[in-house]
């Protein structure tokens, strides 16, 4: 885990030991159920615990606030940020099963009570109006994740940033947000993570916030 103690180097004794578990975590699961690809699983660090946790760089989610982690595939950006900040609750959801297993094992084998798990589509989730953030890693385009997220968004705001959806991207943005619906572009943000992180992985990986 050398790399989260270089980027956050104030872990507690029980969240270093709870990133430390995950390599074996999901390498064991990933054998029975893919659900990273085999170059990513060598680069687990990296590639999904860091870069899932570049949200934390540029957003502080106070005790009690709600997020949702719409696709979370195998629990990414979720998980990591659910041992980050234990006193957040965090609902990861995926369209797919399986993945949604290996979420709730990888959850119960850490011992993180503030994640809950469904198996449901965006469209699907309910209740209405539950969430402060959506979170979102190369699901589909901004204007769809955000079409998905408006319903679920508290109308009461106790951030700093407006409640919305923080998505986590790759490669040219341009034409994505220009086709954010409304002011959906106006009341956009994006962070470049080759500004938090130093490694090459990180050069056309973005944070975008669109208000939701």
């Amino acid at each position: 885990m050398q790399l989260l103690e270089k980027y956050f180097p104030g872990l507690t004794a029980e969240q270093y030991r709870q990133f430390a578990a995950l390599p074996a975590l999901y390498t064991d699961w990933n054998a029975k159920i893919n659900v990273i690809s085999r170059q990513d699983i060598d680069n687990l660090e990296e590639r999904h615990v860091l870069h899932s946790l570049a949200i934390a760089k540029e957003f502080d989610f106070k005790p009690g606030a709600q997020l949702l982690d719409l696709g979370t595939g195998g629990g990414f950006p979720g998980i990591p940020l659910a041992i980050l900040f234990p006193e957040v609750k965090f609902m990861l959801a995926d369209s797919i099963g399986k993945k949604i297993r290996v979420v709730q094992e990888v959850a119960q084998a850490l011992g993180l009570t503030n994640v809950a798990a469904r198996h449901a589509r965006g469209e699907e989730l309910r209740p209405l109006a539950a969430y402060d953030f959506v979170l979102a890693r190369g699901v589909a385009p901004l204007n769809q994740l955000l079409q998905w997220s408006q319903r679920l968004l508290k109308k009461k705001h106790i951030h700093a940033y407006p409640n919305g959806l923080i998505a986590l991207k790759g490669g040219n943005l341009t034409g994505e947000i220009a086709t954010l619906p409304g002011k959906g572009a106006d009341y956009s943000e994006v962070f470049p993570l080759r500004d938090i992180f130093e490694e090459e992985f990180f050069d056309e990986k973005f944070i975008v916030y669109v208000q939701g």
